[in-house]
């Protein structure tokens, strides 16, 4: 049986125009409508451009007030690339944007000082002088890599992420996920495959991935996480071309998608599973998060 219908899409429709921002609700439309609209996707995101060219306002529902962060910019990449938005003027001014706050390791912080003056989660740490990150660098990367763009920050971004990623030990699934894309993304497909085949077992030894829902004991939370922040296998593997498809079995995989389809709400949408610092942020969060659930479920079904 399928698990994403015509019924599944309409009710997640439902919730979106009854709870979806603008922006998700121009998304749902471009990704599920009958006709494109890249266009109306685009106005949206415009809203939460700063003055600097940077991304705020909320667009990344967990970093708000109304100065630019680089998180907010990987959502930005994410959405620009669904909008077919990368290749231009609009790419080049991410990559511009970056520049501005790239470290001398050629990568961009998660989160700014700035942030510190404004409403944000226990868990997303401020410090003084930031190091770059590959959660941070490799999330506005790979959708540009994937565009084909080219820009001397990319050039150095790919860079840090390529030695980040060679050098993952101990890690996360947040930071698995940021490695995942952007190895999806790489131009060096050998390189790429090899270090994804690393990084499945690591996953697998360092318990980060709940490969039956019916027992999650079995999974080791990273710290900092909230209970029950589980990761699945889509959650690596988010569409069957990704090189992370490879670590699962199929058994395994259709257990998470049988697992991610029962996790509809009643409403229609799906609900966040991280720590619910605002009830404000998890109502803006949800819509995206829906939006993702529809997205993976389509691409396997």
């Amino acid at each position: 049986m399928a698990r994403i219908d015509d019924s599944t899409i309409e009710r997640a429709a439902d919730y979106l125009w009854t709870a979806g921002r603008v922006l998700e609700q121009r998304r749902f439309a471009h990704l599920f409508g009958p006709a494109p609209d890249p266009a109306g996707v685009l106005a949206a995101l415009d809203a939460y451009r700063t003055p600097d060219g940077g991304w705020a306002y909320g667009l990344e529902p967990d970093v708000r007030g109304p100065a630019a962060q680089p998180l907010a910019a990987g959502a930005a990449a994410r959405i620009l690339a669904e909008a077919g938005a990368l290749d231009g003027p609009r790419g080049t001014e991410l990559c511009d944007w970056a520049s501005t706050l790239t470290t001398g390791r050629g990568g961009v912080p998660a989160v700014l000082p700035s942030l510190r003056d404004y409403p944000h989660p226990p868990f997303l740490p401020i410090a003084d002088d930031p190091p770059a990150e590959l959660l941070s660098t490799g999330q506005i990367a790979a959708p540009l890599l994937r565009s084909g763009l080219r820009h001397p920050w990319l050039t150095g971004a790919e860079a840090f992420c390529r030695h980040a990623i060679e050098t993952i030990g101990t890690t996360h699934p947040y930071e698995v996920i940021t490695a995942v894309g952007f190895l999806d993304a790489a131009p060096d497909r050998a390189w790429a495959a090899e270090q994804a085949a690393r990084l499945g077992e690591a996953v697998r030894e360092q318990r980060l991935v709940l490969l039956d829902p019916a027992h999650p004991e079995r999974v080791r939370l990273a710290p900092g996480y909230a209970p029950g922040e589980f990761h699945l296998p889509h959650d690596y593997a988010p569409h069957p071309d990704s090189l992370a498809r490879a670590w699962f079995t199929d058994t395994e995989l259709e257990r998470g998608l049988d697992h991610l389809a029962a996790r509809r709400l009643p409403d229609g949408g799906w609900p966040i599973n991280w720590a619910r610092w605002s009830a404000a942020t998890e109502n803006e969060a949800r819509p995206g998060v829906t939006l993702s659930a529809l997205l993976t479920l389509r691409a396997y079904d």
